[in-house]
């Protein structure tokens, strides 16, 4: 057995079926040597794709098998094709299986531009028009988009719904001032139905772009046709952004999504390790979402990385196995614990830890109390149910401490340097 055959039953295992039917059956050995393997298609969206996306996954699943010293590469389409390979491609309208509204985990900071994104998808062209999704970089604004390419297409199969990065959108642009087919580039782009560009803030700067783009987007928008965007940033903080695109962003509704907290990082976490097969014991899935709190991304490769090291060792997941795993991916843990810091207010303010946990809400002892409270938050990403608990209080309590303590941080240059200053302790 060749070394892709090997690996392409674990690369379904990890990936789920849908998703391996999509992205890695296109893929065929281009050169193959001891320690290395590379990899390609016809199909310039595919590589793409999986390059970006992808191939540390495949990486990591052939060096379990064939060692640590492992490589594998994706090689570029053919120019030629690419370019026939694009203009079919966003014809097919390649969603991602997983990108489904079921599949994406809401909690407070995701869920304004969820419900934006489902209200889109279920009336397109009416409700929020443009609808403009911002935040950081794997957050799951593009899950999003390419949750409301599927519903739309499902729900109406005739609908002509086309998905694209900023950067292929540029890249096909100068491919067709090049070659002189701008009509067929325009009939393409404006007789779509619906328009999700992905990473729009690519635009800025690029002036053919901009001004092709802004024509694009106001024959779609005056016929009452759905244009969504993503971007890693508001309109108004996007540098070489003409100021006529920007106002026409402005037009319609700007959702943000932000890092999740920590409710929400168990969440993801267990629904992305049930969509390949995987239950994790609930201190596992608190050691990971405690450590990776940047975005979803960064969670999932953790968890993929988790997965493939436990199939390797034929051993199940537990908390040592995933320090190991991932020991060279983790932060330090950390030694602080909520005694720690009850311990440290209780001695600043000359208090005993008896009293801020105790029932007394004098000035003297509610202060620390909330100051507790707001540094276990912050410091330890403890959800407020959790806090609650430590305190003996009602998650709403605690809710109100953070709140009261923030404001005082705004209000009070003084008190926010003393919070400062105690931030500082725990690193």
């Amino acid at each position: 057995m060749d070394r892709w055959a090997e690996l392409q039953p674990h690369l379904q295992q990890l990936l789920g079926a849908e998703e391996y039917r999509t992205w890695i059956e296109p893929l065929e050995v281009r050169k193959t040597a001891k320690g290395s393997l590379d990899l390609g298609c016809d199909n310039a969206i595919v590589t793409d794709w999986v390059r970006d996306h992808l191939l540390r996954d495949i990486e990591t699943v052939a060096r379990s098998q064939f060692g640590s010293e492992f490589s594998v590469t994706i090689s570029a389409a053919e120019t030629a094709t690419r370019e026939q390979e694009v203009l079919r491609t966003i014809q097919e309208n390649p969603f991602t299986a997983g990108f489904t509204f079921d599949r994406f985990v809401q909690g407070s900071s995701n869920q304004f531009a969820a419900a934006a994104a489902q209200a889109v998808a279920d009336r397109p062209g009416e409700a929020y028009n443009p609808l403009y999704i911002y935040g950081g970089s794997g957050l799951g604004k593009t899950h999003l988009l390419h949750a409301i390419g599927k519903q739309v297409t499902s729900d109406n199969p005739k609908s002509k719904v086309t998905y694209m990065t900023t950067e292929h959108f540029v890249n096909e642009l100068i491919n067709c001032i090049r070659q002189q087919r701008m009509e067929a580039f325009r009939q393409t782009f404006r007789g779509v139905d619906v328009l999700l560009l992905d990473d729009v803030q690519f635009i800025a700067g690029k002036e053919r772009t901009q001004e092709e783009f802004f024509h694009t987007f106001n024959t779609l928008q005056s016929t009452g046709r759905q244009v969504v965007f993503t971007s890693d940033a508001r309109p108004a903080d996007i540098p070489g952004l003409e100021e006529r695109l920007r106002s026409r962003f402005l037009q319609g509704l700007i959702a943000d999504i932000q890092p999740p907290d920590l409710e929400t990082r168990c969440a993801i976490l267990r629904e992305k390790a049930r969509a390949v097969g995987w239950e994790l014991p609930e201190d596992t899935v608190l050691f990971i979402s405690r450590r990776v709190q940047k975005n979803v991304r960064e969670l999932e490769g953790c968890l993929n990385r988790a997965i493939a090291y436990a199939q390797l060792k034929n051993a199940k997941i537990t908390v040592d196995v995933v320090r190991m795993a991932l020991f060279e991916l983790l932060p330090d843990e950390r030694e602080t614990s909520p005694a720690d810091i009850i311990r440290f207010v209780a001695q600043h303010y000359g208090i005993r830890v008896a009293d801020l946990k105790g029932r007394s809400n004098r000035r003297s002892i509610a202060l620390p109390r909330q100051v507790s409270m707001y540094l276990i938050r912050e410091i330890l990403d403890l959800s407020f149910p959790e806090i609650g608990k430590i305190f003996s209080k009602h998650h709403s309590t605690v809710m109100y401490a953070v709140d009261a303590i923030s404001k005082m941080r705004q209000s009070n240059p003084d008190f926010d340097a003393t919070l400062t200053s105690f931030r500082e302790q725990f690193g």
